[in-house]
């Protein structure tokens, strides 16, 4: 059986990762997440006051930035560990979520994470989520998804997950981080969110996260048996 790289892109809260996790369970497939990396590094450069406008302080901190996915037997899912701790849960909370869209806009930032995420993919096999992996990443992924969805059920999302982890925001303050993140995931100069021109659109705004991994998981198995 032949394998392909899957890349799933859109906007946050639309159920990228969620469902590539599910994909590539279901397809034995390493699974990475894009978005967990960006948030790492925010998280790095936050903790240490890396001033973000700062072209020599945040490359002197990106060659001190180790990022690697341990899988956790317990939960048989891939965790996120930065410079060797396990950062999987901090990265999730709202102060990374805030920050994130900003550090991902950083040109060298963007080039050192697309290029390990190259690295990632070079044997296939691999689903990978984020902004740009259909357009930057995996430009010749054999199967491509953008994903988009009602800003409003996005947030109401996003605010059930936070809540899950103790962290309760309000959903209008959550709208609005969307809505910013948005803004500067669109209209940054370096690997902007946009949709490949091969790509195939789901907007998950009215269906349920079952139906989205069908239609990716029948999607991607015409594309590994019938192409």
């Amino acid at each position: 059986m032949k394998k392909i790289n899957i890349a799933i892109d859109g906007f946050s809260s639309c159920g990228k990762s969620s469902t590539a996790k599910v994909v590539a369970k279901n397809l034995g497939y390493a699974y990475i997440d894009t978005g967990a990396m960006y948030r790492g590094i925010t998280l790095y450069f936050l903790e240490h006051y890396i001033n973000f406008t700062d072209p020599h302080g945040v490359h002197e901190a990106l060659q001190k930035i180790e990022l690697k996915f341990v899988p956790n037997l317990q939960t048989n899912q891939s965790e996120i560990f930065l410079n060797g701790l396990n950062v999987e849960e901090e990265i999730r909370k709202m102060y990374i979520a805030e920050k994130v869209s900003e550090v991902a806009a950083i040109v060298e930032v963007r080039r050192n994470m697309v290029a390990q995420q190259q690295r990632m993919g070079k044997k296939r096999g691999v689903v990978m989520d984020g902004r740009d992996i259909g357009t930057m990443v995996f430009p010749d992924a054999e199967l491509k998804i953008f994903m988009s969805a009602d800003v409003v059920i996005r947030a109401e999302r996003r605010q059930k997950e936070l809540f899950e982890k103790n962290e309760l925001v309000e959903l209008d303050k959550v709208i609005d981080n969307l809505k910013h993140r948005d803004h500067i995931d669109t209209t940054r100069t370096e690997g902007p969110l946009r949709k490949a021109t091969d790509a195939l659109e789901l907007d998950t705004t009215f269906i349920t996260f079952d139906e989205q991994v069908d239609i990716i998981m029948g999607l991607a198995l015409s594309k590994i048996y019938l192409d």
